[in-house]
């Protein structure tokens, strides 16, 4: 993984950790233990999910560019049949509050989207990549008056 790569993950998955610990703090405040535990529960399946994508995608970019944009549908759509079945799994439980995960994995993946838009917006990335083998420079095709 490319050194910009790490600081894109990095500049996403910070933020999300911190609206996680933000959202498990009021969870916990307003329904208890199970709504903090909830809270961490969505945060660190929001971070894995998005992560893993992430990484996934920046696979693919560098080996298959022509698929990129296809195994994003794919990939997102993947992710969100991923969160069904980890919501059926654990539909019945009693380990988390339900309605302090759902808040939380909602709020953590907007902060995530939210945060991945602003690392793409300010990170340097050159569309034509300058030929550095050759010293020459171009010539001017313009008139000669």
């Amino acid at each position: 993984m490319r050194s910009d790569d790490v600081r894109s993950l990095l500049q996403t998955a910070v933020p999300t950790a911190a609206a996680g610990a933000i959202a498990a703090v009021i969870s916990g405040l307003v329904v208890g233990g199970k709504g903090a535990v909830g809270s961490v529960v969505a945060t660190v399946v929001v971070i894995l999910f998005m992560g893993l994508g992430f990484v996934v995608l920046q696979r693919t970019a560098k080996s298959l560019p022509h698929l990129f944009q296809a195994m994003g549908l794919m990939l997102y759509a993947a992710q969100i049949l991923l969160l069904f079945v980890f919501l059926a799994v654990f539909k019945n439980t009693t380990l988390f509050h339900p309605r302090a995960f759902a808040i939380t994995l909602v709020a953590a993946t907007l902060v995530w989207i939210g945060a991945q838009t602003r690392a793409h917006m300010k990170a340097k990335i050159l569309y034509v990549e300058p030929d550095s083998t050759k010293g020459e420079k171009p010539e001017n095709p313009g008139s000669k008056s």
